[in-house]
């Protein structure tokens, strides 16, 4: 294109003349990604929009160039470079690398291959154990057997039957990628044969089939702590998959299933449960025993107590998994009325009805009542 046929680089990325830096690139890295030749193969004008955007940012992304320009206009760029350009594109592989899997586009960048074969940090594990309820509580040591990789014993994690070893990749001559020329750019791609390796095994082995790692079953001690809870995950550092290159094995997650429990139900530390009284213990209070989580325990239940009511036993609960004593039980009472009573019961219970007053209602006026004297 001439100075006279060229549009507005303004207008070609679709921003104002008062567009900052970080507009103009997001403007061009919607366009590049929009237009790039690789996303677009069966469309011959999307290379010529790719390279008038990329031409337009090479402009606007160097103060100098888009003084220049915005004074002068495209006559302002003659004898300048003010074309595609390599060296104004060092932001690049930030721009388009991530969506197009090559980081050195252009000539910049480092080699895919070179970062494969890196030392890098195995992947983590998850492993799901469920625990009882009183195990939650006070703690155990548990051991679980937890399938990963490990290196193959027989080729010493090589992949290659012993007294055999890789050869150098045929399609990249071991660099771990493919270099070519498409248009004005330079790309590189992982090598398809050997995976970015650069190289490739010939006899593979035979009990990893090549991998260089096989499966176990590893079996692991856990120390569950005391006042864990249900969804509690616990990690142990370098018990994952291994890493490649030589890099460090991941990380080991425990997380745990605490299975509820028939009587109590829990509420952070403190547990809760339910125990019935009958009337006469209610109205003329008892001494009950009660369960924990340990051994029974003594409860008074004082004279009169109404049913709904909560009474707390201290310490009765569980432990603070971060230490500092234990949470509280607490006993919320429940007053059954016996469904059929026996000839002496009921006549107990008449005797009991004709000695209590007809009206129970308290003797200090309700808040209606108050209302209602106050208007009358």
């Amino acid at each position: 294109m001439d100075s006279v046929s060229k549009r507005d680089y303004y207008e070609v990325l679709g921003v104002g003349r008062e567009a900052g830096d970080q507009e103009v690139k997001s403007a061009y890295r919607k366009l590049a990604l929009q237009h790039h030749p690789d996303r677009n193969p069966d469309d011959p004008g999307a290379e010529e929009k790719f390279k008038e955007a990329s031409e337009a940012y090479s402009v606007l992304s160097d103060p100098q160039k888009r003084a220049a320009y915005d004074r002068y206009g495209h006559a302002g760029l003659q004898g300048a470079q003010s074309g595609f350009n390599p060296d104004a594109f060092a932001d690049f592989s930030d721009i388009l690398g991530d969506f197009f899997g090559f980081g050195d586009l252009f000539g910049g960048g480092r080699s895919s291959g070179r970062r494969r074969n890196r030392p890098q940090k195995g992947e983590d594990v998850r492993f799901d154990l469920e625990i009882a309820f009183e195990e939650a509580a006070f703690g155990l040591n548990a051991e679980i057997q937890v399938p990963r990789m490990e290196a193959c014993d027989r080729c010493q994690a090589t992949g290659s039957e012993p007294g055999t070893g890789p050869s150098t990749c045929p399609t990249c001559h071991g660099a771990g990628e493919i270099r070519y020329q498409q248009s004005f750019l330079s790309i590189r791609r992982t090598c398809s044969t050997c995976g970015g390796a650069g190289q490739v095994i010939r006899t593979p082995c035979s009990r990893c089939h090549g991998q260089g790692y096989v499966q176990v079953q590893r079996k692991l001690k856990v120390n569950i702590p005391a006042g864990v809870d249900d969804g509690t995950r616990l990690r142990l550092a370098h018990e994952g998959q291994p890493g490649a290159n030589g890099g460090p094995p991941g990380d080991l997650y425990v997380f745990l299933k605490v299975k509820p429990h028939p009587f109590f139900e829990r509420h952070e530390t403190d547990l809760h449960c339910t125990i019935p009284v009958n009337i006469a213990q209610a109205a003329l209070g008892a001494e009950i025993e009660i369960p924990t989580l340990e051994q029974p325990h003594k409860l008074k239940v004082p004279e009169g107590t109404q049913g709904g009511a909560q009474f707390r036993v201290r310490g009765k609960g569980v432990p603070n998994l971060n230490g500092g004593g234990r949470g509280d039980l607490v006993v919320h009472v429940e007053v059954k009325i016996p469904g059929r009573l026996t000839r002496e019961q009921r006549k107990l219970m008449e005797q009991l009805r004709e000695s209590l007053p007809v009206d129970n209602a308290p003797a200090e006026k309700g808040l209606f009542e108050k209302v209602k004297d106050y208007f009358m």
